[in-house]
């Protein structure tokens, strides 16, 4: 693979909650889920040092254990990151820090994938329209208090309730099998991701974006998947995040395009692929 990255917080000076990272083998893309602030966790760590962490173990993992499958690699590092918080941390709790998870690897002749949560995986064929992967772990239930939410004002004290609202419903349930499935504490969640294979001599590319770098096609619907694809790979990923900077600049109050923030954390990784030749 030859892979381009790029990344930006949502505004600067702000940590990034999304963590991206590659070897010419394999790639990871995590978004951490967001919290406001001052909402206890029972974590004294934090969701960007989460996604950090659980990002590098899994890339090993994958690099490191061919004889696992890619659900497995996971498992195994969302065991492993668990174990480093320590018996300070309360990973029972349902605000513990949590990702989204996109990852791939070279199996062979194949691509092995996984995607839990809504980031996205684009497979980019040598024929034909791009296959889009992920946006897995949707919450039905929760859909009227996230219209509501993005409704109402931004900043204001009304969208801020409904927005803590939504979370306190949706974290109740995630990973108990009565919601969504994420990457938190327990490896059980990794038996609920998308996973499969692609013959790499189908492939010519594979993106990688969070849900704020897929705005670009999902949200703002700039262009769609060949277009984003297109400017990936003439301009580089980097391009594909200031267009959608432009548009969240061009709509601060989110009234042309209704989303729960105006601007969020945007990371997309674009590999361009080759066949493995004996």
């Amino acid at each position: 693979m030859q892979v381009q990255l790029a990344a930006q917080p949502q505004r600067p000076g702000r940590e990034s909650e999304d963590f991206a990272t590659a070897t010419p083998e394999a790639l990871v893309l995590l978004d951490g889920v967001s919290l406001p602030a001052g909402l206890e966790t029972g974590c004294r760590h934090g969701t960007a040092w989460y996604v950090r962490r659980l990002g590098v173990h899994l890339l090993a993992r994958l690099t490191d254990r061919a004889d696992r499958s890619i659900g497995e690699c996971l498992a195994d590092a969302l065991a492993e990151t668990a174990a480093l918080h320590g018996a300070r941390c309360d990973l029972g709790h349902p605000h513990t820090p949590a990702a989204m998870v996109v990852a791939a690897r070279r199996h062979g002749s194949s691509l092995e994938y996984l995607a839990l949560g809504d980031s996205l995986l684009v497979l980019e064929p040598t024929g034909g329209e791009p296959r889009v992967i992920g946006d897995n772990q949707r919450f039905p239930q929760g859909e009227a208090l996230r219209r509501a939410a993005r409704r109402a004002a931004p900043g204001s004290a009304e969208r801020a309730a409904l927005r803590l609202d939504y979370i306190e419903a949706l974290h109740a349930v995630r990973n108990t099998g009565r919601g969504p499935w994420i990457a938190a504490a327990s490896p059980r969640a990794a038996a609920h991701a998308e996973t499969g294979f692609a013959r790499l001599d189908s492939l010519r590319a594979v993106a990688a974006l969070s849900d704020g770098a897929s705005r670009f096609t999902e949200r703002f619907a700039l262009g769609d998947w060949p277009a984003a694809l297109r400017l990936m790979a003439e301009s580089g990923p980097g391009a594909l995040i200031a267009r959608v900077r432009e548009a969240e600049a061009a709509d601060p109050d989110c009234t042309r395009w209704p989303r729960g923030k105006a601007q969020d954390d945007a990371t997309a990784v674009y590999a361009r692929l080759w066949p493995q030749h004996a």
